[in-house]
């Protein structure tokens, strides 16, 4: 059963955590108790693929799905044409250096490996909560999650999908994915803000009476599909456990040796699937949380207090320009022993006051699994540079981010894994930039995407040069407050309060 991080008032099955995308009382849906799994569970993952891995973890944490239905989710999410054969490959930078590249499905980014299943999971929940609504998928993004959600839900019978981005905090590449995006049901929005700005306005709103009897009156139910929701984030701890497998069966680790996770971080959900498979039992000894110039996680595991009443930083890494990082609240709720009344106090007044402050005990706890550090935009480039030069290696900005606090904080004796987020032609002007001195600000993107292919010797992925002709759909921008009224008026036109 899962429970919400603020109380124990609401207690649904894995199905209805999923439906439901966030608890009632704004609290996040966590699992009553988490599995187990030993060396010798890890050396049967060990002897399968990526989907058999994924058919072996995901039964624990839903299991009011059947078998087949499991069998299902995962085979529709990473079949064929969806991923290569090898899902999530690793790639080695040294012998004692990975990147877990994470990035070779549909829309180039991570956020692919959950959001290519959660429709599924979904719409299986759907049956067996005899739900007789259509569904209203509502998400915020500040990138990468967008795109990801939108070519999930495409045309999935009996849903509805609006996707609203910073305008002006996404790249272009990034922007042409989402505003060119086909399919009946979906609906996109640029708004004049930051993700932050955006992400609170959603939140307000799933918990706004007055919407959310409007739009079951409509005959929906809201969901989301951030990592708030539980179908997002579960999907993501099994790359963790292939990754490790992965590094066994290449022989540069043994059964039950430790590694390190170095992870570029916003919302905290990527991260937080890390910290959840350390807890199952795969041996991780640290997991590094790499932020960019907006560091508040790093200042957060340095000193205790939380607090988002500071400078916005726009960067080269836009994905991770976030200040308030949702799942910060399930980490927080595990190692306060599910003091469930702290979190909930804690995170009222992070919403009255953009700052609280946790126990001493309790950043002692975090940093026994967790070390962080930030990179500016300045190391970030450098470190791109520096890993195609020096290894032949070519990577986005996010996934620099964590190469360059590897670098300040890592242990290079304990092998460690770099969770590789996206293509690096999603950020072709930050790359391009950091590789060469050319003066490119006033070439187009397909011209730039060229160019750095060219210089690289790289061909770029067909899923970003096909953007060229794509028909641009959506337009329209709005202001943050006007968030609530798209949300009702998506699926009732009519009546916008």
């Amino acid at each position: 059963m899962y429970i919400s991080t603020r109380g124990v008032k609401y207690r649904v099955t894995a199905s209805k955590a999923i439906l439901s995308g966030i608890s009632p009382d704004g609290g996040l849906f966590v699992p009553e108790v988490f599995p187990e799994y030993s060396l010798v569970d890890i050396a049967n993952l060990c002897d399968t693929d990526y989907k058999g891995r994924a058919k072996y973890i995901l039964p624990a944490f839903l299991d009011d799905f059947t078998p087949d239905e499991i069998d299902y989710c995962v085979d529709q999410a990473y079949g064929k044409g969806k991923f290569p054969k090898e899902v999530a490959p690793i790639k080695a930078v040294t012998d004692k250096l990975w990147s877990l590249e994470l990035w070779h499905g549909p829309t180039c980014a991570f956020k692919d490996m959950a959001l290519q299943m959660l429709p599924h999971l979904m719409t299986v929940a759907m049956k067996k909560n005899n739900v007789d609504k259509k569904v209203l998928i509502v998400v915020a993004t500040s990138g990468d999650t967008g795109k990801a959600a939108l070519e999930g839900f495409k045309d999935v019978p009996d849903t509805k999908i609006i996707t609203f981005f910073p305008e002006d905090g996404v790249s272009r590449v990034q922007k042409l994915q989402m505003t060119t995006q086909e399919g009946d049901n979906v609906q996109i929005y640029g708004v004049y803000g930051n993700f932050d700005t955006i992400q609170s306005a959603v939140k307000r709103t799933f918990c706004d009476e007055t919407v959310v009897y409007a739009v079951r009156d409509a005959g929906y139910e809201f969901s989301s599909a951030n990592s708030i929701n539980w179908g997002r984030l579960v999907p993501q701890i099994i790359y963790y456990f292939s990754a490790y497998c992965d590094l066994v069966n290449n022989g540069f680790i043994s059964i039950g040796e430790k590694i390190d996770f170095a992870v570029p971080t916003g919302n905290f959900g990527d991260i937080l699937a890390g910290y959840y498979a350390k807890k199952m039992g795969l041996p991780i000894n640290k997991l590094i949380c790499a932020s960019n110039a907006n560091k508040i996680l790093t200042d957060f595991f340095a000193s205790g207090r939380y607090s988002f009443n500071r400078e916005f930083q726009t960067t080269i890494s836009p994905s991770m320009d976030i200040l308030v990082s949702s799942n910060l609240e399930r980490l927080i709720y595990d190692l306060s022993d599910k003091d469930y009344e702290t979190v909930r106090t804690n995170f009222q007044l992070a919403g009255r006051h953009s700052t609280f402050k946790i126990s001493k005990d309790i950043v002692a706890k975090i940093n026994e699994h967790i070390i962080s550090d930030y990179a500016t935009d300045k190391e970030t480039k450098q470190t791109i540079k520096r890993l195609y030069d020096e290894y032949g290696y070519l990577c986005d900005p996010h996934t620099a981010v964590a190469f360059s606090v590897y670098e300040k904080v890592g242990e290079k004796d304990v092998t460690t894994v770099v969770v590789s987020t996206a293509d690096p032609f999603k950020f072709s002007f930050a790359v391009f930039s950091a590789l060469s001195t050319e003066f490119v600000d006033n070439i187009n993107e397909f011209q730039l995407i060229d160019k750095l292919g060219k210089l690289t010797h790289r061909k770029p992925p067909k899923q970003i040069t096909g953007l060229i002709d794509k028909e641009l759909r959506f337009k329209q921008k709005i202001a943050p407050a006007g968030v609530r009224n798209r949300i009702q008026a998506a699926v009732v036109p009519d009546n916008i309060v």
